[in-house]
C-alpha cells in the first residue's frame, strides 16, 4: 500500500493535490491539524510499499524515516522546512529547498512544469508568499478578480488548518483534499455555490470577531506580541492574523498567542505560538522556534506549540536578538 503524508495545511494539502491530479493513485492518507507534524511514525511498518511525505519537517520526523528507509520502504520527501539531518539512502529521493521564497506546492509545482499552476498560485497566497504568488499569477495572464479569487481560496484553505485539535477544524484536512480533488482547477471552486470554498468563507468572517478582542502583551521597534481571547475561534484564526499583521508591519515580527485547552500536567496555563519573521527580513523563525521543545517551522513563519507565559520572555528575548543581530545561526 501507498502512503501519502502531508500536513493539513494550504501547503501540504495543495502539494498533494497537484501530484494526484498529476498522478492519480490509490493511497492510505495520513494528515492533521497544521502543528502536527510528527505524522511519518503513524506509517505502519507492515503493509506499505512506498510512501510520499509533503510539507512536513524532515529533523521532527528523522527517526521514522530512517526506519522506513532501512526496511527499504521507497520514501519521496518534498518539503521547504528544516532538514539538518537527511539520510543518505537509495531509497530516499527528496526535493528540499529552504529559501525564504518557496513552498511545498511551489516545489511541486517546479516539478510539474506548472501544469497546475493555479493550484500553486493560491498554495503561495495561503503560505503568505505574497510576492511570488502576486509574479506567479501576472505571468500566468490573471485578472485583477481572478488574483483576488486565488488569493482568498489559498488563505482560507491555510486557515482551515489551525486548531488545537481536528474538533477546531471546520473541515478535517484529509476531507477538504478529497473533497478539492474534484475540481481540476481552483477557479472551479470557487464557481461552485457547494463547494468547501464557501463554507469556508462563513466560518472565516465569524472568526475574525476574535481578532477584536486580542490583547498586546508586549512592543518594542522590532517586535510585537498579542494574546487572542482564550476560543476555538482564535485557535483557528492565528495563522491568518499573524500573517495579516505582519504584513501591516512589515518591519517587525509578530507574535500571537492563543491559550490551549489540554494543559497536561503542568501547572501554568500553556499556549499555541505563532511567529512570524519581519518581512524586510525573512529569515530565522524556525530557527528561533526549534530552539524551544514542540517548536518548528521555516524562515518566515513557525510556531511553538506549547509554551507558558514564563517562557514566553525567552521567546521575545530571543526573537529581539535575532532581528536587530542577524539570523540564528543553527548547528548540524
Amino acid at each position: 500500500m501507498h502512503y501519502d503524508v502531508f500536513n493539513g495545511d494550504a501547503d501540504g494539502i495543495i502539494a498533494l493535490l497537484q501530484l494526484r491530479l498529476n498522478e492519480p493513485r490509490k493511497s492510505q492518507l495520513i494528515t492533521g491539524v497544521k502543528r502536527d507534524i510528527q505524522l511519518l511514525e503513524r506509517v505502519p511498518k507492515d503493509d506499505v510499499s512506498s510512501v510520499t511525505v509533503l510539507d512536513v519537517s524532515l529533523d521532527r520526523n528523522s527517526v521514522a524515516l530512517e526506519q522506513l528507509l532501512d526496511a527499504k520502504v521507497p520514501v519521496t520527501y518534498i518539503d521547504h522546512h528544516l532538514a539538518s539531518l537527511l539520510p543518505r539512502s537509495e531509497y530516499l529521493t527528496s526535493h528540499i529547498d529552504l529559501s525564504a521564497t518557496t513552498c511545498t506546492s511551489l516545489i511541486v509545482n517546479r516539478l510539474l512544469k506548472g501544469e497546475f499552476q493555479n493550484w500553486a498560485i493560491a498554495a503561495a497566497y495561503g503560505d503568505n508568499l505574497v510576492d511570488v504568488a502576486i509574479r506567479l499569477s501576472k505571468a500566468s495572464g490573471h485578472s485583477e478578480e481572478q488574483d483576488k479569487q486565488l488569493k482568498q481560496l489559498g488563505k482560507l484553505i491555510n486557515y482551515n488548518g489551525y486548531g488545537e485539535s481536528l474538533d477546531d477544524l471546520h473541515f478535517h484536512p484529509m476531507a477538504l483534499y478529497q473533497k478539492l480533488l474534484a475540481y481540476h482547477d481552483p477557479f472551479d471552486v470557487i464557481a461552485d455555490q457547494s463547494s468547501p470554498y464557501h463554507q469556508l468563507v462563513e466560518g472565516y468572517q465569524c472568526d475574525l470577531l476574535a481578532v477584536e478582542q486580542a490583547e498586546t502583551l508586549y512592543q518594542s521597534s522590532i517586535l510585537e506580541v498579542c494574546l487572542l481571547p482564550d476560543s476555538s475561534s482564535s485557535r483557528r484564526i492565528i495563522g491568518e492574523y499573524s500573517n495579516q499583521l505582519v504584513r501591516q508591519q512589515p518591519d517587525k515580527a509578530h507574535i500571537i498567542l492563543s491559550k490551549r485547552t489540554a494543559n497536561g500536567e503542568k501547572d501554568e496555563p500553556q499556549y499555541t505560538l505563532s511567529l512570524r519573521a519581519p518581512l524586510s527580513q525573512p529569515h530565522s523563525a524556525g530557527a528561533i522556534c526549534s530552539v524551544f521543545v514542540s517548536g518548528g517551522g521555516r524562515e518566515i513563519a513557525a510556531g511553538i506549540n506549547t509554551l507558558s507565559l514564563s517562557g514566553l520572555n525567552d521567546v521575545i528575548a530571543l526573537t529581539e536578538k535575532t532581528y536587530l543581530n542577524g539570523p540564528v545561526q543553527t548547528s548540524g
